[in-house]
């Protein structure tokens, strides 16, 4: 793959012939291996920088998504209602309740030891983490083995584990948002902001934002300044801004603010055309070209911080004070006088409005716009 011998629209079908041959290999060496062979597989897939690796992924998942739901429909035709019959009474209910508030928490708690999780995340993991097919398929397989071979019991454990999977389904599916509100888990409002550029100013944006506790991911196809962003500690794609991927990343499921900030004018407005609905709902802004800069007739209404300022004074200003400050406003002429201030220095870029509660509002290009209070902070590069 990584040599491009294989042509591209084989690739899919090679590697689940792939997959198929280690699995069939692997037990031919030794009994039930297979399943172990792949496993170790796909961590070595994922481990090695392997090219096109979101597309195998994408194709894993459709295909997943159709075995699992086959696998499920024939596990099931294998239980009849007198198999369930047998474990219809008040011992299958206390061990559903063991296995629901006190088994699986327990699993999620002492596995996800030392990771960033919070207490509160732990617990909605513990409610509807994943649980089901394995058991299922493992469970179907062994409880006909040892019923056909006459061991006291067994007949129990397929109905046990269908009943289990069964309850555990119905109830987290139907209360997976009340319980994700009353944990506090639910998103409420995208509050989260996608930089497309990773780019020296943009780290520093995104360094502050960070700071802040707001949500920040940087998004460009430059290597370099990916691993730089990411040295930092901030969240960073590489990515073309013209792949669909963006639009079904799962990290990026939070985020309703969206600022363009690359050199290259095009690259910006291709960016708010076509993330707008998806990643800009409370806002999508860019920053400005050198012509409408030059045009004081020409603000555009999605200008990000200051018409007086592209992408070029902004990268200067980064590098020449490489630091985000704070002024406190004393009332809105106040906020008017340092923005007419800041449009003829040259060393000074308007770009938040922080609340007194902390809360940051991004200035746009047409800045007389914003909202201002006694005591809100003017945030500014310069």
């Amino acid at each position: 793959i990584k040599k491009n011998v294989i042509p591209h629209y084989l690739l899919n079908v090679l590697t689940l012939a792939t997959v198929l041959g280690v699995f069939v290999l692997a037990d031919l060496f030794a009994h039930e291996s297979g399943l172990l062979a792949v496993v170790v597989m796909g961590m070595v897939m994922g481990n090695i920088n392997l090219p096109n690796l979101k597309e195998l992924l994408y194709f894993k998942e459709s295909l997943s998504v159709l075995l699992i739901s086959i696998l499920f429909i024939l596990l099931a035709a294998n239980i009849n209602v007198e198999d369930l019959m047998l474990v219809y009474d008040i011992k299958a209910l206390i061990l559903f309740a063991t296995v629901v508030l006190i088994v699986r928490p327990l699993g999620v708690f002492v596995s996800s030891i030392g990771s960033s999780l919070k207490f509160n995340e732990k617990l909605f993991i513990s409610w509807v983490g994943p649980r089901g097919i394995v058991a299922a398929g493992i469970a179907s397989l062994f409880g006909i083995e040892l019923s056909n071979q006459g061991v006291p019991g067994a007949e129990y454990i397929t109905p046990l584990v269908f009943m289990i999977v069964l309850g555990t389904v119905l109830l987290n599916a139907t209360t997976a948002r009340l319980f994700a509100q009353l944990v506090g888990v639910f998103l409420k409002n995208s509050q989260g902001i996608l930089i497309i550029g990773a780019s020296t100013i943009s780290r520093l944006i995104g360094s502050y934002l960070k700071k802040n506790n707001r949500h920040v991911v940087l998004v460009d196809s430059n290597g370099t300044n990916i691993k730089k962003a990411q040295e930092l500690g901030l969240d960073a794609i590489q990515e073309n801004v013209y792949s669909d991927d963006l639009i079904n990343n799962i990290e990026l499921s939070d985020i309703g603010y969206l600022m363009a900030m690359t050199g290259n004018t095009e690259v910006n407005l291709n960016a708010i055309e076509k993330f707008r609905k998806h990643f800009g709902e409370n806002g999508s802004f860019r920053v400005v070209s050198s012509d409408e800069m030059y045009d004081p007739e020409n603000n555009p209404k999605e200008g990000l911080f200051s018409q007086t300022d592209d992408y070029i004074k902004l990268t200067n200003l980064a590098r020449k004070y490489p630091s985000i400050h704070e002024i406190e406003l004393n009332s809105k002429e106040h906020y008017e006088g340092l923005i007419e201030i800041s449009k003829t220095d040259s060393d000074i870029i308007p770009l938040f409005v922080k609340d007194e509660e902390g809360e940051l509002s991004i200035i746009p290009s047409n800045s007389l716009e914003v909202e201002i209070e006694e005591g809100f902070m003017m945030v500014y590069l310069g």
